[in-house]
C-alpha cells in the first residue's frame, strides 16, 4: 500500500477550511504543514506552521501543496513549488493573467510536475449527475446556460482582496467566470468566447456580465452577478431532442457555502489521482483566456 501524499496548505483564508476538512478525511493524503502571513492562523492548525512559504517548502519538503492565497501571488508561489518538484493544486484562477498562466504551464511541463487548478463546481453532485445524463442520453447538446449569481461582499468574508480588482484580476468575470466557464467546458469541450456584455460600478469594477460562447454547433451563455440579493448557481442544458436538463448546485445544501464541503473533497480526490498518475483534467490556462477574451470583447464593443 502506498503511503499517503504529504500535503501542505499555503494560504488560510476563507476557502482553506474546506481544504483542511477534506485533507482530514482523505485516506491517501496527509496534512503536514500550513503557511499564512498571519501567525495567529499559521500556528493554530495542529501541524507545523510557517509565515514564509519558501521556508515551508525548504524545511517540510511536502509532496504537494494547496495554494489558496490571493490571486496576485499565485504565480510566484506556484513557481516556487514547481521549481522544487512539488506538485501544485492552486485555487482558480491559475494566475492573474494568461501570460503568467502560460509560464506556469511551461514550467510544470519542463519539470514534469503536476499543476492542477481547482474548479470545485465540476465536483458538485448535481453537476456530476447532469454530466452523466448528457453523456448517456444520446441527444446532442444545443445550448448550455450557467448562472453564477451572488453578493460578493457576503462571500469574501475577511478576504478583502477579492474586492480589489488589481489583486483579484478584475471583478465578477475574473472571480466567478473561471468556475462558470469550466462547467461549459465540462459539458461541451473547448469553447470560444463570442460576445460579452459587462456592467461596471462607479469604481470601474465589473459587477454583472453576460458572456456568449460557441463550441462547434452548440451555444453557451455564462451569466455572472456580484450584486445579486442572495445566491443562485445552476446549469441548464437544452438538448436536440427537446428536453431541458438542470443542475442546481445549491440544491440539498441549504447552509451558507454548505455545498463546498463535498466539492472540495472531490477536488482533492482528483488532485491525488493527478499526482499519482501524472494525468488528469486541467483547464486553468483556458479559463484565464476566457476572462481576457471577455474583457477584450467588452472594450471592442
Amino acid at each position: 500500500m502506498r503511503p499517503p501524499l504529504r500535503v501542505a496548505v499555503i494560504g488560510l483564508g476563507v476557502i482553506s477550511r474546506f481544504y483542511l476538512a477534506a485533507l482530514r478525511d482523505a485516506p491517501d493524503l496527509r496534512l503536514v504543514a500550513v503557511c499564512d502571513g498571519d501567525p495567529g492562523k499559521a500556528f493554530a492548525q495542529g501541524v507545523p506552521g510557517h509565515t514564509d512559504h519558501l521556508r515551508l517548502l525548504e524545511e517540510e519538503r511536502p509532496d504537494a501543496v494547496v495554494v489558496a492565497v490571493p490571486n496576485d501571488v499565485h504565480h510566484r508561489i506556484c513557481a516556487d513549488a514547481l521549481e522544487r518538484d512539488i506538485a501544485v493544486c492552486v485555487e482558480k484562477p491559475l494566475a492573474l493573467t494568461a501570460g503568467e498562466g502560460a509560464e506556469l504551464d511551461r514550467l510544470a511541463e519542463r519539470r514534469d510536475v503536476p499543476l492542477f487548478t481547482a474548479f470545485h463546481r465540476r465536483y458538485n453532485a448535481a453537476v456530476e449527475r447532469l454530466a452523466r445524463e448528457c453523456a448517456e442520453g444520446g441527444a446532442a447538446i444545443e445550448e448550455v446556460t450557467v448562472r453564477y449569481l451572488e453578493r460578493i461582499e457576503e462571500h469574501a468574508g475577511d478576504d478583502g482582496w477579492y474586492l480589489d480588482a488589481r489583486r483579484c484580476g478584475g471583478g465578477c468575470v475574473a472571480d466567478n467566470g473561471p468556475n462558470a466557464f469550466d462547467l461549459v467546458r465540462l459539458l461541451l469541450g473547448p469553447a470560444e468566447t463570442v460576445s460579452a456584455r459587462i456592467e461596471r460600478d462607479a469604481a470601474g469594477t465589473d459587477r454583472r456580465a453576460d458572456v456568449g460562447l460557441r463550441a462547434g454547433a452548440a451555444r453557451a451563455r455564462v451569466l455572472l452577478d456580484w450584486s445579486y440579493p442572495g445566491e443562485c448557481k445552476d446549469v441548464e442544458v437544452r438538448l436536440a431532442d427537446g428536453r431541458t436538463l438542470r443542475a442546481d448546485m445549491l440544491g440539498g445544501h441549504p447552509g451558507f457555502k454548505e455545498s463546498l464541503w463535498h466539492e472540495y473533497a472531490g477536488v482533492l480526490r482528483a488532485f491525488a489521482r493527478c499526482v499519482r498518475g501524472r494525468s488528469g483534467y486541467d483547464g486553468g490556462l483556458a479559463a484565464l483566456r476566457f476572462v481576457e477574451d471577455a474583457y477584450r470583447m467588452e472594450k471592442a464593443g
